[in-house]
């Protein structure tokens, strides 16, 4: 198939000439005249393990060409990939005029008589809701009607790492395909055909918010495993020996675990041991900013919470709470973030009843008893038992953990999962 790419930087070369390699015909296409004259010369524009004997192969079987301008270029392609820059305007978001000036020129060169549509697959990171809010409707004002008929717009992320990029491009960690219905792209489908990767299918703004939570995730690692660093250089402690036994563990610290959205975090150990962690790194003087901002960024979560759990609800309404302890099947309420919003329903004047079949209030001991009574004096009476929170009345049904396998609640029963948000 024939490919015409927007933008021969650093992701729009490496992929030109991973495609081309493949076989597929490519054309890049650029404003800089030094930067087209260099390719079609065989020089690369940039240094990276690979892409250079990669352009020479392709140059050598027609696969590759290069212009300033697009032309006739889109008569025979069936995709288009962008990758012009998105770089971060003053007040820190995208700055979206390439990506809005390069959609405009591919719409004008669309060739209205076209019998298939064009894929265009954007690649440049752009904020969710762009491909909906800026770019789909420049091509309809251009294309009108015919818009459907002649393009179909696709956003795929690209995960590139330099020094890497040839092989981060044949072996991606995922691959990520938006489309206006969440359903495969045949266009796509060619392209990514000889690579094994697992593959998700969604709709634009899901895929289009994957880079930014992947590189701000990586963010939070680098700076997370520095600020424990410093901790440990200000105590004299090994970090190559900490960091060692940190990654070792892949069951809960390197994992999926504790890295899915849902209830805020709680309990016995974490708020205690992040509050400890905070008293240690400032009296060592290391200023670990970020782990200082857990408990806050945990507490605007509970919030949230509370609010998504009360919206549209009726002033007093009858709510039913299921799961009041941290974890499912133990009666410990120490810091747990269901105490903290059974408190908040009850302070905003709803009627709340709560079912947690391991919790007997008249047996709760030491510390669990003091914090238990201390948030919510009136436990023993909003606790009721399987019948009670069986039964139809209740205006909301809140779960908050797999206590809820326990009931059968009524079909038409309102319910919100504050443990699993989706």
């Amino acid at each position: 198939m024939h490919v015409a790419i927007f933008g021969l930087g650093y992701v729009g070369f490496t992929a030109a000439c991973c495609i081309a390699s493949e076989g597929h015909r490519v054309t890049g296409i650029d404003v800089s005249e030094k930067k087209v004259a260099a390719i079609l010369e065989g020089q690369a524009p940039i240094v990276e393990p690979g892409v250079a004997e990669m352009l020479t192969d392709g140059l050598a079987k027609g696969l590759i060409n290069a212009d300033t301008a697009i032309g006739d270029h889109l008569s025979d392609c069936a995709l288009a990939i962008v990758c012009v820059g998105t770089p971060s305007a003053a007040d820190g978001s995208h700055n979206m005029g390439y990506i809005a000036d390069v959609t405009r020129q591919i719409a004008a060169a669309i060739d209205p008589s076209r019998t298939t549509p064009l894929t265009v697959a954007y690649r440049s990171t752009i904020r969710p809701g762009t491909i909906e809010e800026l770019i789909e409707p420049i091509f309809r004002a251009r294309l009108g009607d015919d818009t459907d008929r002649l393009i179909e717009i696709v956003y795929n992320p690209e995960f590139l790492r330099e020094s890497s990029a040839v092989q981060d491009y044949f072996e991606p960690p995922k691959i990520v395909i938006g489309t206006a219905d969440g359903k495969p792209n045949a266009a796509m489908e060619t392209l990514n055909q000889n690579i094994t990767a697992p593959t998700f299918l969604v709709g634009y703004r899901e895929a289009e918010f994957t880079k930014f939570v992947d590189n701000t995730w990586h963010a939070v690692k680098v700076a997370f495993a520095n600020e424990i660093g410093r901790v440990c250089l200000n105590l004299g402690i090994s970090s190559k020996q900490v960091h060692e036994i940190f990654v070792s563990d892949t069951k809960l610290n390197i994992s999926p675990y504790y890295t899915r959205p849902g209830g805020a975090f709680g309990g016995s150990c974490l708020p205690k041991d992040v509050r400890a962690l905070q008293y240690i790194a400032g009296d060592a003087g290391a200023n670990t900013h970020l782990v200082d901002s857990l408990l806050r960024s945990n507490e605007a979560h509970k919030h949230r919470l509370f609010e998504y759990a009360a919206d549209g609800l009726a002033p007093g309404a009858k709510i039913l709470m299921v799961g009041l302890a941290f974890k499912a099947g133990t009666d410990d309420l120490r810091e747990s973030p269901n105490v903290d919003l059974a408190r908040k329903l009850l302070g905003a004047g709803f009627e709340l009843q709560i079912y947690d079949p391991a919790i007997d209030a008249t047996k709760l001991v030491g510390a669990n008893l003091g914090y238990a009574y201390s948030q919510l004096p009136t436990l023993e009476r909003l606790l009721v038992g399987k019948g009670e929170a069986e039964a139809k009345g209740f205006a909301r049904v809140l779960v908050n953990n797999a206590t809820v396998k326990e009931l059968s609640l009524p079909g038409d029963a309102e319910m919100r999962d504050l443990g699993s948000l989706t």
